[in-house]
């Protein structure tokens, strides 16, 4: 059974870190492109940041470009974004998703609350 766990959200003032971490389970994590989505109120899923298996090639929303970085440990099946310099328009469910190859994300976790305070 594949699982793909969140974890690392909390509330935070605008200016804060906060690093989020997705931990795999149930699939060959080194060989799976992993991504970040979130969702704010009232507002559809919007991609984040991305990073495939093998090469490590990584790919970020401009919106978030120069204050995120998304990283991934295969030695711990976990991906990690670290978002620095918050804003309130971060405020959102951050969800990690994985994919074998192309086309849509296959898995996806509960998603983890970020609130980020003015």
């Amino acid at each position: 059974q594949v699982q793909l766990v969140e974890s690392g959200g909390g509330m935070v003032q605008a200016g804060d870190y906060l690093r989020l971490s997705c931990t795999a389970s149930g699939l060959p994590f080194t060989q799976y492109n992993m991504a970040w989505f979130r969702q704010a109120p009232g507002k559809e899923r919007e991609f984040v940041a991305a990073i495939r298996s093998g090469s490590g090639v990584t790919d970020y929303a401009d919106s978030v470009k120069g204050r995120f970085t998304i990283a991934r440990d295969n030695t711990k099946n976990t991906m990690y974004l670290h978002m620095r310099s918050l804003k309130p328009a971060d405020t959102a469910v951050y969800f990690c998703a994985g994919k074998y190859g192309m086309g849509r994300y296959d898995y996806w976790g509960q998603g983890t609350q970020v609130t980020v305070s003015s």
